[in-house]
């Protein structure tokens, strides 16, 4: 499923040039090394450098996942859409605390627990 979305979104120049993860040739040296360059060349020319970064590792597991309609948007089809659907779809989530178990709750989106 992931090579044939990022053939899709490859094929029809659908990424940015800054999308590092997932892709054949691109990791977190290049996105790396491209930041070194850029606050490099800003403090050669005497510019205030500042920069907040954030751990985006588990990303997905924290976006609101009707976004998805987007891929549609962008060309995914329907049969690959409803497979995202039906991953992401009709979960639930309990949590156990000292032994008392709450009850079952819907997930619309997810927080990452680890």
């Amino acid at each position: 499923m992931q090579r044939r979305i990022l053939k899709h979104l490859t094929k029809y120049n659908i990424l940015s040039t800054e999308q590092y993860g997932f892709r054949v040739g691109f990791n977190t040296d290049n996105a790396t090394y491209k930041l070194t360059i850029e606050i490099l060349n800003a403090m050669n020319n005497k510019l205030l450098v500042g920069g907040i970064i954030c751990d985006l590792e588990k990303a997905f597991d924290c976006v609101n996942h009707d976004i998805l309609s987007k891929l549609k948007f962008y060309g995914i089809s329907d049969k690959d859409f409803q497979l995202f659907l039906s991953y992401l779809g009709n979960r639930y989530c309990r949590t156990t605390i000292y032994s008392i178990m709450t009850v079952r709750i819907v997930i619309k989106f997810q927080i990452g627990l680890e």
